[in-house]
């Protein structure tokens, strides 16, 4: 076959950062809560900065969490956008009633070896299920990468959503996906490879640390605050 009678191959990349995090919680579930979070740790984004591609295309949930991480990434030396994109597909579970309980005393209540808060098909009282996240993150994740095939799309999101993505680009298994540590600001490349009757997925790097070599920086990760117990 000539070079002309090849199928074009497009590849839409993915870089998915984490939000940076939350340390004002109280030690509770905050699921869509809108809640704020802590980007004073500069060598952090300045790392991240670095390694997200130039000339890329922006999203992020709707909650600001999201939109303070990728001012943060902004002010530490990538060039801010024109615009970015605010999609509420992408943000955290919707955790019901279980949101403003104690995360360890409602961790400690489920079964050992749990991944999540729930099974995958359990909704939250008042919520969703992660099957809920994971459909509508899915939808929206299959409607950009036509919008805006052959780019790179840098998506700030949260760590559910990050591990529905990987899911997705595992072949459609939610629950592997589950089993990824996605740690705050750490970034996430997902390429999605399109061509006649073809679509598959590429995982180039899952939960990287790009701070990790910086000296000044001797955290290897980017830990939220201290889960506080019931007394």
């Amino acid at each position: 076959m000539s070079n002309i009678d090849k199928p074009k191959v497009v590849t839409t990349r993915w870089w998915w950062v984490r939000h940076a995090p939350v340390r004002g919680d109280g030690g509770n579930i905050y699921g869509q809560k809108d809640i704020e979070c802590d980007t004073s740790d500069t060598e952090v984004f300045e790392a991240v900065a670095k390694i997200l591609p130039r000339n890329a295309v922006w999203y992020a949930s709707n909650l600001k969490r999201t939109h303070l991480t990728a001012e943060a990434i902004w002010a530490a030396g990538f060039p801010k956008p024109a615009n970015m994109m605010k999609d509420a597909a992408f943000a955290e579970q919707h955790l019901g009633e279980w949101q403003g309980m104690n995360r360890a005393a409602f961790l400690a209540s489920r079964p050992v070896g749990s991944s999540w808060f729930a099974d995958v098909n359990e909704p939250a009282p008042g919520g969703e299920s992660y099957m809920d996240l994971y459909t509508r993150v899915c939808r929206a994740i299959v409607r950009i990468s036509v919008v805006e095939a052959g780019k790179d799309v840098i998506a700030v999101g949260h760590g559910g959503v990050i591990k529905a993505a990987v899911g997705l680009a595992l072949g459609g298994q939610p629950d592997r996906g589950l089993s990824f540590d996605i740690d705050n600001v750490s970034v996430t490349r997902l390429d999605h490879i399109a061509s006649l009757g073809v679509s598959s997925w590429r995982l180039p790097m899952v939960n990287q640390h790009p701070w990790i070599a910086d000296p000044r920086h001797a955290a290897m990760h980017q830990p939220a605050g201290p889960e506080v117990k019931l007394a």
